[in-house]
């Protein structure tokens, strides 16, 4: 099913035809009942919203957008029809409703021209697929991560993005939040001295072969299994993987579930040391992490924690929660973790940020998706837009494979290359099942 490509969206058509002087007709304009009559914010100024994707991250991350007042959930997509109903009732209970549609297929709902922008909170494997898609029908994205399974989506997703003008956010949602806030700041403030070192917690990477036996496939309408798995090489359906035990087995993520928490910590150093828009050079493996070298001479140390699969003990303290990071210079450090507490040596830093700002502020994605809903009405860059993650995701995609094969790798982050290494670059991409190549 082809989708129609929109240049502009509903908001942008009014905001331009307006500032032109002349009048319009929007016919598409969804009904007043489908709008929220209750909502604050008037119905040319609101921004609807689609969902593809309805589990555990989605329903806390749309439980964050719900309450937006200028926002308008509208539909909602999933493959599972018990998610889809959950997603629905949700939805239908915060409006006090019953308008919010369903479908099985995403391609239908992007279809619909009354959608300014979707949250992708589907499984990783189909993050970059519905991001494309829904770009070229003209919407703005936000994306759960990791938002691309290779180096080469990292680069696909990126290049889409600029070339439909699509507003777009990682939900790597803590470029929003203040504790980290003030410590990639303090970072680049050069008042820890020359950076030297950067820590990222991650999971202890692991892939899992021991694939679960077949059971008979459930109708369609109940589990669309062939459109769940999606792009993914096939594999005989098994309920537990549509309920959440997928995660580790590479045909339906990459990266070794480095990208779980290393899409967040990986990023906030890519952040400290100004590196937005490069990558190490060099990634070296050991036993309990993986060491990145920028070409400014920084390290970063990707130190492994326990994995979800419990088979190690953390290395790194956890009185500051989960995902911390830690910046080392000449000077001094600074570590902060979800906890929202912020450990700064010498103690005479502390006096460089506010005490408020030591503890964590709002929820987990609040201002995150603010951050988000505000670009989509101004066109302004995101926290952490496509091109800045496709960096962070490059630096994890190598980090990630210089493990799988035991040794040192070289990378030309200007060309996404590896250095020498035919078998390293052949990891870079993978072939998609047929439709969903991107």
């Amino acid at each position: 099913m082809d989708i129609p490509k929109t240049s502009l969206s509903r908001r942008r058509f009014i905001a331009q035809s307006l500032a032109a002087g002349g009048a319009v007709s929007v016919p598409w304009l969804a009904p007043s009942r489908a709008l929220g009559l209750g909502a604050v914010a008037a119905p040319s100024e609101r921004v609807t919203l689609g969902v593809i994707g309805y589990g555990p991250r989605c329903r806390h991350v749309l439980g964050c957008m719900l309450p937006e007042p200028d926002v308008q959930c509208v539909a909602l997509c999933d493959v599972q029809a018990s998610r889809r109903e959950q997603g629905k009732a949700a939805v239908d209970e915060h409006y006090g409703s019953s308008d919010c549609a369903l479908y099985r297929d995403l391609r239908e709902m992007l279809a619909r021209s009354d959608i300014d922008a979707v949250l992708v909170a589907t499984g990783d494997r189909w993050h970059t697929p519905a991001s494309i898609l829904a770009a070229k029908a003209g919407k703005d994205i936000y994306s759960e991560k990791p938002c691309a399974i290779n180096m080469a989506e990292c680069r696909a997703l990126a290049e889409t993005m600029r070339r439909f003008g699509t507003v777009y956010q990682a939900g790597t949602q803590r470029r929003s939040i203040e504790n980290f806030q003030v410590a990639v700041n303090l970072a680049r403030s050069g008042k820890l001295g020359k950076l030297h070192t950067l820590h990222a917690s991650v999971y202890t990477p692991r892939m899992l072969h021991d694939w679960l036996p077949a059971e008979p496939e459930p109708p369609k309408d109940v589990v669309d299994w062939d459109m769940w798995v999606g792009p993914s090489p096939w594999r005989p359906y098994n309920s537990a993987y549509v309920n959440g035990r997928w995660r580790g087995y590479p045909d339906f993520e990459s990266g070794a579930t480095l990208l779980d928490w290393g899409a967040h910590t990986v990023d906030l150093c890519q952040w400290a040391n100004d590196a937005d828009d490069t990558a190490p050079i060099e990634y070296e493996p050991s036993e309990s992490n993986i060491i990145g070298r920028y070409a400014n001479g920084v390290e970063v140390i990707l130190g492994f924690l326990a994995t979800p699969f419990g088979d190690r003990s953390p290395h790194w303290p956890n009185h500051l929660g989960t995902c911390p990071v830690r910046f080392v210079g000449e000077e001094g450090w600074i570590e902060t973790g979800d906890s929202g507490d912020i450990l700064v040596h010498p103690e005479s830093l502390k006096s460089e940020f506010p005490g408020a700002a030591a503890r964590r502020q709002g929820t987990d994605a609040g201002t995150h998706v603010r951050n988000f809903f505000d670009c989509v009405k101004t066109r302004a860059r995101t926290n952490c837009d496509a091109e800045t993650t496709r960096h962070s995701h490059l630096a994890c995609y190598a980090a990630a494979n210089s493990w799988m094969l035991g040794r040192k790798l070289t990378l030309d982050p200007a060309t996404e290359e590896f250095i020498g290494d035919d078998e390293a670059n052949r990891m870079r991409s993978r072939a998609a099942r047929e439709p969903w190549g991107v």
